[in-house]
């Protein structure tokens, strides 16, 4: 047999010969891993962030827990965590505790959950609800409990910090609203340890103050504090503070943070306001209308009263100027001036017939100088005698009628004059000193010096009695 022929690439002894290697399988280094992860790590508690939650149909729930740097893949079988994996929610922060293991099929490792429970602003919440469905169910929650506030409130006894914006923020409102309204002020710690015991202990004390004082019995109880977080406001959660609002005798308003945040004192309660502001503003709504309702009729009678006195006024001045016209004194005066007008027109009319007669007569002179025969003398004569017999019969019924318009005026005069009066038994008392005539007893005082005027002279008297028509 002939030798194979060497390799131009062999090297002889060059290299030592390669040593004896271990190689595992993929599910030996998978077994090792989990066998390793289970001894040494085991049962766990771990905190964080649910993400990716899926529930599959057979019951199995998986999800990832998450931190700001890394995340964990999670299982919880059906079997497991039955009383608490209501609180598996995407975005729930959770405490898990379980095993964690390697699931081989995928060479990944998990945590096989077998307890959670809420953590943080969750657990509060957790308890939020599970008080909330307790006090309900034992009907503190009833509408038909609930009891109506008092429409005018004449003191409200408040529950909260002595140093909060709350109490400032009630005391402005009713101030500016109700400035009548009393407020007492039962001091109360309103977070932290040990606070809701102090607000319920404070709801009580009102509630007996106002039963032990006949005086200054209170309308209603206004339990409030300003805006916070969860925990902050974690006290009116409480449920001693809820049986004592319950319990009050007196109707109680809650208003607990701002308009988004609700406690359980807001359900018991008989009402609920969205911020301190508004409870004061509700309880001192009804005076604050009536206020505003009768300033507007204040308003509105005061302009009314203004009209009334300008028409009244304007009514007086139009009686007094239509009295003054209708004075007997005003009377006789005018008539005093037609009989002038009167005197006047027939001083006229005599001297326009005297002057028209005259002319007349130098006239029918003229005319008989310039014919002289006899018979035209006799004719003019004559008809002279006939003009002047005319004449003065026209000049007589015109004085006649002149002295009968005269007549009649001056009766008219004598009718209207007030010594007319005294002709008929009447007499005019006036006061000596001023002349004021009397025309009401209620004008005359006793020893006053009256004027008594009578159809003949005068009568001087001084005033012993005045009896009024009344009495």
């Amino acid at each position: 047999m002939s030798r194979p022929a060497k390799s131009q690439w062999n090297f002889g002894e060059l290299f030592e010969p390669a040593a004896t290697r271990k190689v595992y399988s993929v599910t030996e280094i998978t077994s090792t891993v989990r066998r390793l992860l289970e001894q040494h790590v085991g049962s766990v508690w771990v905190a964080g962030e649910i993400t990716n939650l899926r529930e599959q149909s057979s019951g199995h729930i998986y999800f990832s827990l998450k931190d700001a740097a890394a995340q964990l893949q999670c299982v919880c079988f059906r079997s497991d965590a039955r009383e608490s994996r209501h609180l598996l929610q995407d975005g729930q922060k959770v405490l898990l505790q379980g095993d964690v293991t390697v699931y081989e099929a995928r060479g990944q490792y998990q945590l096989i959950v077998r307890a959670v429970e809420a953590q943080g602003v969750g657990a509060l919440q957790l308890a939020f609800e599970k008080l909330k469905q307790k006090l309900n169910a034992e009907g503190l929650f009833a509408p038909e409990r609930k009891r109506p506030l008092p429409r005018f409130p004449q003191r409200i006894g408040i529950v909260t910090s002595p140093t909060g914006a709350a109490l400032r923020d009630v005391i402005h409102v009713v101030g500016r609203r109700q400035p009548s309204l009393g407020l007492v002020l039962a001091p109360a710690r309103v977070q932290g340890q040990g606070a809701a015991d102090e607000i319920a202990a404070a709801i009580g004390l009102l509630n007996a103050w106002s039963a032990a004082s006949e005086r200054e019995r209170l309308d209603l109880i206004l339990v409030t504090r300003g805006g916070g977080s969860l925990e902050d406001l974690w006290a009116f959660n409480e449920e001693v503070v809820a049986r004592a609002i319950f319990n009050s005798r007196l109707p109680v308003v809650s208003a607990v943070g701002h308009e988004i945040d609700f406690t359980i004192s807001d359900f018991v309660a008989d009402l609920r306001a969205a911020t301190p502001s508004a409870a004061a503003e509700i309880i001192t709504e009804t005076a604050f209308a009536s206020r505003q309702a009768l300033a507007e009729t204040q308003t509105h009678l005061r302009r009314l009263a203004q009209e009334w006195l300008a028409e009244a006024g304007a009514e007086i001045a139009r009686l007094v100027q239509r009295l003054t016209r209708l004075h007997p004194r005003r009377q006789l005066q005018e008539q005093e001036q037609r009989l002038d007008d009167f005197r006047s027109a027939l001083v006229r009319a005599a001297r326009q017939g005297w002057r028209g007669q005259r002319m007349a007569w130098e006239h029918a002179a003229q005319r008989l100088v310039l014919a002289r025969p006899s018979h035209v003398i006799a004719r003019r004569v004559e008809a002279l005698a006939v003009v002047q017999r005319r004449l003065r019969e026209s000049a007589r019924r015109g004085f006649d009628l002149q002295r009968q318009s005269h007549s009649k005026a001056d009766l008219r005069l004598r009718l209207l004059s007030p010594m007319n009066v005294l002709e008929r038994g009447y007499s005019i008392t006036s006061d000596e000193a001023t002349g004021q005539v009397v025309r009401d007893a209620r004008q005359v005082q006793l020893g006053q010096r009256l004027k008594t005027r009578v159809r003949e002279g005068e009568i001087r008297s001084v005033v012993e009695r005045a009896t009024p028509k009344s009495q």
